[in-house]
């Protein structure tokens, strides 16, 4: 198979939804014609600032509102016809946001809008300010914001700044050009938009009245040879003007034309002493006054990276603790950001029809495993609201299977007689033998779950509802950047007759998250890290270690941050969640096993040896009417390495790729 070529990629900063659909529209007008044949990805972007002071993770709720407007404006666009992703930043300033997304993203060129694409339009939704309302500036006032500002001079990709008016069809773009590699872009941005639209494209040079008449001949065939160099096409012609105010001229002549594209100064920071005009007075001047949509461009440039004093030469033991504290500092705001990013809803994936288009135009296959272990009184009900909502009324899910570890009472029945394929755990991949634990089977079920993306659902939920599988399966489907999803929700428990609000999730709270907080505090921000339902996609979730029991759901997390970075996973609230609580003696051991595979996992990441052989042995209390006692036990999980190092694997997943020989 041919290997896909790396998309076109635009970054696109929204600042509201009347703008969403002709800033959409520059970004896939620009994106088809610049890319040379590669496909066009544009990122629809939302900047949530949460002031100093306050943590980031105050962002969770807004983050969540903005998602939901930044995809009604996105879909506002679908009309043009590229791939249009979204992203929500948490942020203290638009502009470290901005910069922040497109280090991450690596786009090729960013389009902002002028104005200010801040928190107001962020959490608000609307326009920060229409075109009537604008104030225009004083002649030595820069247009641009401190937002562009910043971004300009510290994006590392080609940028596109829109002075916005409300376009309609774009018959005839005016391109003011003194050359240089500015005015080179802007006319690759000019030629892509008129391609878009069958255009008609004016270069225009202006040139004093005074000059002479040799040197306007001069003038003349140097604009001649730019068009012929840049222009690319017969609709493409050049336009000499005298004028005494080159600013003047361009203004007016914007008139007659329906945008203006222009490239920045060759040295804007050198047009006023204190180096305002990030695009030169020029541009600047030209994007405050004209009546036209102004689109000013300026190409990638080099800059030095902040960097940090190399701390192996610090004196003193109060530059160590000062280092210690500032890394811990940062963490804390790594976390509450990605809290903030990375926080799902499960209604923010309601529109199953939605997610089905999404997971159609990528190309995806959905399996979803249901591990079992003696769920007869709630198999059935699990099975039949999954398969009638994500199945049956849409194709979401296109693989769904029952991986039973010798359940001993009807629920392999029950599976059968509903039409779902049950296959015990033990039964796969024999020869490599099987363990105890629903590790094992989640790990066996990688074997025969054939999907691109694949989510486990625990089957002892008595309130299973849709939404705990399209919830999941929403932010794999929405934002390529995560890989791994984690569902979280209120867990009522059970007292004597009375079902209690809240106080499930003991061995969660007791114990995993305050271990998660000591030694991986990167995954602090896990609102329960041992939940049973989550889904990845596969190329991940083949390519790391299970656990075969009880530390599988932490030994996972741990290991794609190990993998993949904190980025790459999310947690979606899944609101509520109504199972069997095991009792209190129960979860000593589960804790006991879970403790261990969180100490096995910091061994490997800091190469010590903490666990002995004595590590495994849990000492039992025995209490009761004829017994008092102490009872040796051995508890521990065994570790199964990636799935995609087993030969039979590796071999199957062959034969199931498209085109393979059935042979």
């Amino acid at each position: 198979m041919p290997k896909r070529r790396r998309p076109y990629r635009v970054l696109l900063p929204l600042v509201g939804r009347r703008a969403a659909r002709d800033l959409l529209g520059i970004a896939a007008a620009l994106g088809a014609g610049i890319r040379g044949g590669r496909p066009v990805e544009v990122t629809a972007l939302t900047i949530v600032e949460v002031p100093e002071g306050r943590s980031l993770s105050d962002g969770a709720i807004e983050a969540r509102a903005a998602r939901r407007r930044l995809q009604g404006a996105v879909e506002s666009g679908d009309e043009h016809g590229v791939e249009t992703r979204t992203s929500v930043r948490i942020s203290r300033t638009a502009a470290e946001g901005i910069i922040e997304a497109a280090t991450d993203l690596d786009p090729d060129l960013a389009i902002l809008d002028w104005r200010r694409p801040g928190r107001r339009s962020a959490t608000r939704g609307d326009d920060a300010v229409d075109d009537a309302a604008v104030t225009q500036p004083a002649p030595d006032l820069p247009v641009f914001s401190s937002t562009i500002d910043s971004v300009v001079r510290e994006s590392p990709c080609d940028i596109a700044v829109v002075r916005h008016r409300r376009m309609g069809t774009i018959r005839s773009i005016l391109v003011p050009v003194r050359g240089g590699p500015h005015a080179e872009l802007a006319m690759r941005v000019a030629r892509a938009l008129a391609r878009r639209s069958a255009a008609t494209v004016v270069v225009m040079h202006v040139v004093p009245q005074a000059i002479s008449g040799r040197a306007m001949e001069r003038q003349r065939a140097a604009l001649d040879r730019f068009v012929a160099e840049h222009g690319g096409g017969r609709r493409v012609r050049g336009l000499l003007r005298q004028a005494a105010s080159v600013r003047g001229a361009i203004v007016a002549e914007s008139a007659a034309h329906d945008v203006v594209v222009m490239g920045a100064s060759a040295q804007p920071t050198n047009a006023t002493p204190d180096g305002r005009f990030l695009f030169g007075m020029m541009a600047e001047g030209v994007a405050a006054r004209a009546k036209r949509t102004v689109i000013v461009v300026k190409t990638r440039q080099r800059f030095d990276l902040a960097t940090f004093s190399d701390l192996a030469g610090a004196a003193g033991s109060f530059a160590e603790a000062d280092a210690y504290a500032e890394q811990g500092q940062r963490l804390t705001t790594l976390v509450d950001r990605w809290f903030a990013e990375n926080t799902f809803h499960a209604r923010e994936f309601g529109d199953i029809g939605r997610l089905v288009e999404l997971k159609q135009r990528q190309g995806l296959t959905i399996s979803v495993g249901l591990p079992t272990l003696n769920e007869e009184k709630t198999i059935g009900l699990v099975i039949t609201r999954i398969r009638r909502a994500l199945i049956d009324r849409v194709p979401l899910i296109d693989q769904l299977l029952v991986i039973d570890s010798d359940s001993s009472d009807r629920t392999v029945e029950i599976a059968t007689e509903l039409g779902v394929p049950v296959i015990r755990h033990r039964e796969i991949l024999p020869e490599l033998g099987s363990q105890t634990g629903k590790g094992e089977a989640l790990w066996k079920s990688l074997h025969v779950l054939d999907g691109d993306i694949v989510a486990w659902i625990d089957t002892d939920i008595r309130n299973i509802q849709p939404r705990f599988v399209y919830g999941l399966l929403g932010p794999l489907l929405r934002e390529p950047r995560i890989d791994y999803v984690k569902g979280f929700y209120r867990r009522p428990i059970r007292d004597g007759a009375t079902l209690v609000p809240e106080g499930g999730g003991r061995v969660t709270e007791l114990m995993a998250r305050p271990v998660l907080n000591l030694f991986f505090p990167e995954l602090s921000g896990l609102v329960q890290p041992l939940s049973g339902e989550y889904a990845g996609r596969r190329s991940l979730l083949e390519s790391v270690p299970f656990f075969t029991g009880y530390g599988v759901e932490i030994g996972l997390l741990i290991d794609i941050l190990e993998a993949a970075g904190l980025s790459a996973i999310g947690q979606v609230d899944l609101e509520r969640r109504v199972h069997r609580n095991q009792p209190l003696a129960n979860l000593s051991g589960m804790s006991f096993t879970i403790l261990q595979a969180a100490i096995r996992k910091l061994e490997e990441r800091h190469r010590l040896e903490l666990l002995t052989e004595m590590g495994r042995a849990m000492k039992v209390m025995n209490l009761g009417p004829d017994r008092f006692n102490l009872e040796v036990r051995e508890l521990g999980d065994e570790i199964r390495p990636p799935m995609n190092s087993i030969a039979a694997y590796r071999e199957r997943r062959q034969r199931l790729r498209p085109g393979a020989s059935a042979g």
